[in-house]
């Protein structure tokens, strides 16, 4: 690990040719992602190791960030995911029993390129302001680069519109976590980016959890005799990913609960047969509010993403695709923006932000026992016509 005492030059460069000058953080070299902001508080560990925030360089606008270290016990998946990290203030030292190392050895260690020392609030108005931008972290010598050459390193990289990231976070074998308590049967997950927090909330409704690669096919889903299907978060384009829409419409017509999040809902809106479009700034951070429609009742949730569905807010509508009538179930106060889908004739539900979130909120958490309700309701429903 390089002492932060040795403040190595590093360099932010925007894609609109604006720069930030601050000091390397985690490891040095180049990098290259979206820029986007996160505002959570707390939950940086989690946030890195979220597997939807791939070929993303993730700003926090939390200013003081490490002061609790990393631990063994919270990370979201197998590694840290983000494309580059930018803080303003990290810690020098770690203040808690439960660390096990500081943030920039692990940052470090997984080949993490980050910044810090700059000015966060405002680059979060500018993206605010000017939309989510490709973006540039270079440090230690290549912090020495001409900075025109810097620049067109930026411009050339890939846009995040139309990428479909979802091979290189998914997992390449079949994983199985056993049910817990009374067991419902066995549920498909499509590990799009999936968290691990979602596996152990699926495991404690009872589920047998088989996380299969992105890669699976229908008769794949099939094979593991499943109750249910789920669809996971994930990076990426939603439009990019015409295989996963095709496998869910299969899902769909073969009369399996279904249940989707952040890509997972996505996905259903476009298996649906509706749009999906590119979000200026997207949401980001574990203080959203969002309206339960059903209920009335508004939540605080976490959120990761930035593409969303185009659907009427109000109101009920058929189906592009055929599958029945359908209704937004949640919406995000702040903007509007459709944060969940219900389909009235089939069982299939979803929702834009992230129910199991690790470290909170979990005013959403209800959403998997929603699932579980709607498994056993269309099971006793297959018995009784058996």
């Amino acid at each position: 690990m390089t002492s932060l005492l040795d403040r190595d030059p590093a360099v932010l460069v925007l894609e609109d040719g604006t720069r930030y000058a601050g000091h390397a953080y985690g490891a040095r070299g180049t990098t290259l992602g979206e820029v986007v902001f996160s505002t959570g508080m707390t939950g940086y560990q989690e946030t890195l190791t979220d597997p939807s925030y791939a070929g993303q360089i993730v700003l926090q606008t939390a200013p003081h960030i490490g002061n609790t270290g990393v631990n063994a016990e919270d990370p979201e998946s197998r590694r840290i995911w983000v494309a580059g990290y930018i803080v303003r203030d990290p810690s020098r030292v770690v203040s808690n029993w439960r660390a096990d190392e500081p943030l920039d050895a692990a940052l470090e260690r997984d080949g993490i390129v980050g910044i810090s020392g700059i000015d966060t609030r405002a680059v979060t108005r500018r993206i605010r302001s000017e939309g989510s931008m490709r973006g540039g972290v270079f440090s230690g010598d290549a912090a020495g680069i001409d900075p025109d050459e810097q620049l067109r390193i930026v411009v050339e990289a890939p846009e995040m519109s139309g990428r479909n990231l979802s091979g290189e976070v998914s997992v390449s074998v079949a994983a199985v976590t056993p049910a817990q308590g009374e067991r419902i049967g066995n549920v498909a997950v499509i590990d799009l980016g999936i968290k691990q927090a979602t596996v152990e909330n699926l495991s404690r409704r009872g589920f047998e959890v088989h996380v299969l690669p992105q890669s699976a096919t229908f008769a794949e889903v099939k094979a593991i005799d499943p109750v249910a299907v789920f669809y996971s978060n994930g990076p990426g384009d939603p439009a990019a990913s015409g295989a996963h829409v095709e496998l869910l419409q299969d899902v769909l017509r073969d009369g399996l609960p279904f249940f989707g999040i952040c890509f997972g809902n996505q996905l259903l809106g476009r298996a649906l047969g509706l749009g999906t479009y590119k979000l200026p700034f997207g949401h980001r951070g574990i203080n959203q509010p969002v309206k339960d429609k059903l209920t009335g009742r508004v939540e605080i949730t976490a959120h990761n993403h930035g593409f969303a569905v185009e659907a009427p807010i109000e109101g009920v509508f058929e189906s592009p695709a055929g599958f029945g009538r359908v209704e937004v179930s949640h919406v995000g106060l702040n903007d509007d923006v459709v944060e969940g889908l219900r389909a009235l004739d089939i069982p299939a539900f979803s929702v834009q932000y992230h129910p199991e979130a690790a470290g909170g909120p979990h005013d959403a958490n209800y959403l998997f026992d929603r699932f579980r309700d709607l498994v056993a309701d269309t099971l006793s429903k297959k018995d009784a016509n058996a």
